[in-house]
């Protein structure tokens, strides 16, 4: 490696411990001021490093930018998916992983339940992997909308004529009220129960994944059918998806508060640990 390079990632590494003079600097790096006050000025120009009126110098914002690019690269399909099998291996039922992108849920990852064969022997396109359902019309979607900030909502759910519009079933006939209304309770309990997809007869509950910045990414669910696991029996199942989704976020690198994640769905206590 370059000395020069190793010197600059040395030095960015002792401001993650907190600022530093260019005395301090070049100390720890063990160069002249001169050397140190070279590399924490070019540093200083690319935004990695700034200086304080105090004249010490901390870590820049250009870093937080990169380190936020880094954990949306990192495929949530692919943190997401043993956590997936794992709870419909323990239960049976059918696991899903979202996203919202442009108003509706769109469908990353689907681990099937162990059901019996519908009769025609097709599964049911709602909810398949890279099928999309305007998010006020599934219990995952209004975990996603409701997480989102209010100008981001309401550019969503307010059309040119304030009724329902991106957002919004086409012919559900819900007002964006009281859908702003539902989705202020789901924001309160962390977790939505309803369909499981746009017009199917799937009970499902919908839990968050939650991101570096402390908001929903994606969103995580198990449902059945209603003739095969009654909502009753379905919600019982509560903590085990609420601790599947935190168990996903850390692993994503997220912040959530863990209140559930218990070690039901192969998390590491240390992980758990590490965020309290």
């Amino acid at each position: 490696m370059s000395q020069t390079v190793d010197r600059a990632l040395t030095i960015l590494a002792s401001l993650g411990e907190g600022p530093a003079s260019l005395e301090q600097a070049a100390a720890r790096i063990g160069v002249h001021k001169s050397t140190a006050l070279r590399l924490l000025r070019t540093l200083q120009e690319h935004g990695f490093v700034h200086r304080q009126p105090d004249h010490r110098y901390r870590l820049g914002g250009r870093l937080f930018g990169l380190a936020q690019q880094a954990l949306e690269c990192i495929d949530i399909r692919q943190v997401a998916a043993p956590y997936l099998a794992s709870l419909c291996e323990r239960y049976g039922h059918t696991v899903q992983l979202a996203v919202l992108e442009d108003g509706s849920v769109l469908y990353l990852d689907r681990v099937e339940g162990r059901y019996p064969a519908e009769p025609s022997g097709a599964p049911e396109a709602a909810g398949r992997i890279g099928t999309r359902v305007p998010a006020a019309a599934s219990a995952a979607g209004k975990v996603l909308l409701a997480d989102l900030p209010e100008e981001q909502l309401t550019a969503l759910l307010d059309g040119p004529d304030g009724g329902p519009a991106t957002a919004a079933p086409p012919a559900d006939g819900l007002r964006a009220d009281g859908l702003r209304a539902e989705l202020a309770a789901v924001r309160r309990q962390g977790w939505a129960a309803g369909q499981g997809g746009y017009r199917d007869s799937v009970d499902c509950l919908a839990a968050p994944i939650v991101g570096a910045e402390g908001r929903s990414i994606a969103v995580c669910t198990i449902s059945a059918p209603p003739r095969l696991a009654p909502g009753a029996e379905l919600s019982r199942l509560l903590p085990e998806l609420l601790c599947t989704a935190e168990a996903i976020s850390l692993a994503y690198g997220g912040s959530p508060t863990p209140r559930w994640c218990e070690n039901r769905c192969g998390a590491k206590h240390a992980v758990r640990a590490s965020r309290t």
